[in-house]
């Protein structure tokens, strides 16, 4: 029985649990919320791997460098690009859910939930100052993402400076990446009964209304994904590498399409590794290591629903957000995106450290996480493309690129 579960792509089994939930939910009405408990299971496991996951995989990931001499020529324009093509994402996130008021109009006062956290209000120097990490495993207790990121920073800094005698450091560290990437799989195996109960408590509580807004939701997900490739990798690859975008895209095809069906960045990578070398013509050298680090840290779908998201929960709960607060979603949108896992879910998780920072109640990843898969899947499918067109604009900006290997149209 149990081999015939698995034997089931996850994604199947989260869709077939969303249906199954929401007309559970529909026709059990209020009462619903009586499973209520195993959805809060697993949002708790969610939010249990927030710390752990950050500090391992962005170690691992400055680490992954190898040498800060890579950040010449290759490594700071790779390192730029993944930086301001997640700022534009997060920012195009915030734009969508700030026109279009995704999570507007639904009554959510049938919802019984804790005190909303309520983000103090500083000064500039002040927020300045506590970005800075006094304690670091004070920060780790608190959950205090921003000062983490800052210590995770610096300490992958400071492994690519040690150099030999840093050696044995990274690689626990890449261990204990790898080994949160086990535990977050793990978790993940009890998304299909989370969604469940979740899907049936909110229909049931909030009725379809909630349907609605979540179909909102998923749609300007997939908008927001699209624009993302179709409008700035298009422009990066046009302006940028000055290559042909169809033949790039015709290039890239398959680990879109290996992404989609994945979810997992990670998992696709030996796939646009490929692509990357075999269709656009990238040389070994760069391919390995901006696909590689981009894998890692270049995540612009998960930045762009952060925003997003963000926003949603602030609708539904009626939380009023200021420019600064927008601005703090930026920065940790993006950081957040850098921090998350290669794998399914990790968007999910890092939306509690955006959420905590301004004061939307962690209760919206309960509203959300009935969809998430289904968003995931786009949003990977774009951070994999991110990764190949980064990968081409460093290429062709070092002339790493064979322009005549690229695919074209004869060839297909």
């Amino acid at each position: 029985m149990l081999r015939k579960w698995f034997a089931i792509p996850l994604w199947q089994r989260v869709i077939a649990a969303l249906l199954l939930g929401g007309l559970l939910g529909w026709l059990w009405g209020p009462e619903a919320e009586s499973i209520k408990i195993i959805g809060d299971i697993f949002i708790a496991f969610i939010k249990m791997l927030v710390v752990p996951l950050i500090f391992f995989s962005l170690v691992s990931g400055v680490a992954a460098i190898g040498d800060l001499r890579k950040l010449g020529s290759v490594g700071w324009r790779a390192l730029l690009l993944f930086i301001v093509s997640g700022q534009i994402a997060v920012w195009l996130g915030l734009f969508l859910g700030t026109v279009i008021e995704p999570g507007l109009g639904v009554d959510t006062s049938a919802i019984e939930m804790g005190e909303t956290p309520s983000p103090d209000v500083k000064t500039f120097q002040e927020m300045i100052l506590e970005i800075v990490p006094a304690s670091p495993v004070q920060v780790m207790a608190d959950v205090n993402v921003l000062p983490l990121i800052v210590f995770s920073l610096l300490l992958g800094i400071g492994i690519l400076m040690a150099k030999e005698e840093g050696a044995p450091v990274q690689r626990i560290f890449d261990s204990g990446s790898v080994v949160m990437q086990k535990v977050t799989m793990v978790v993940m195996e009890l998304t299909p009964f989370g969604v469940f109960a979740l899907m049936a408590w909110v229909v049931g509580t909030l009725g379809l209304d909630a349907v609605a807004a979540l179909a909102k939701l998923v749609g300007l997900n997939y908008l927001g994904c699209l624009l993302i490739i179709f409008v700035m990798y298009s422009a990066m690859i046009k302006f940028l590498a000055r290559l042909p975008v169809r033949d790039f895209f015709r290039g890239i095809v398959d680990a879109m399409a290996v992404s989609y069906s994945t979810a997992s960045s990670n998992a696709t990578l030996p796939v646009t590794l490929r692509c990357a070398e075999r269709n656009l013509g990238i040389s070994n050298s760069v391919a390995s290591f901006v696909i590689a680090l981009g894998a890692t840290i270049n995540m612009n779908g998960t930045a762009m629903y952060l925003g997003l998201a963000t926003l949603f929960g602030a609708q539904i709960f009626g939380v009023d957000l200021s420019w600064g607060q927008y601005f703090l979603i930026s920065i940790l949108g993006t950081l957040g995106a850098i921090g998350a896992a290669g794998i399914p879910g990790a968007g999910l998780i890092m939306m509690a450290l955006v959420f905590g920072a301004v004061g939307v109640p962690l209760e919206t990843i309960a509203f959300v996480a009935g969809v998430d898969r289904i968003m995931d899947m786009m949003r990977t499918t774009t951070n994999v493309s991110g990764d190949a067109a980064v990968a081409t604009v460093v290429a062709s900006m070092t002339n790493e690129i064979d322009r005549g290997e690229m695919i074209s149209a004869d060839d297909v």
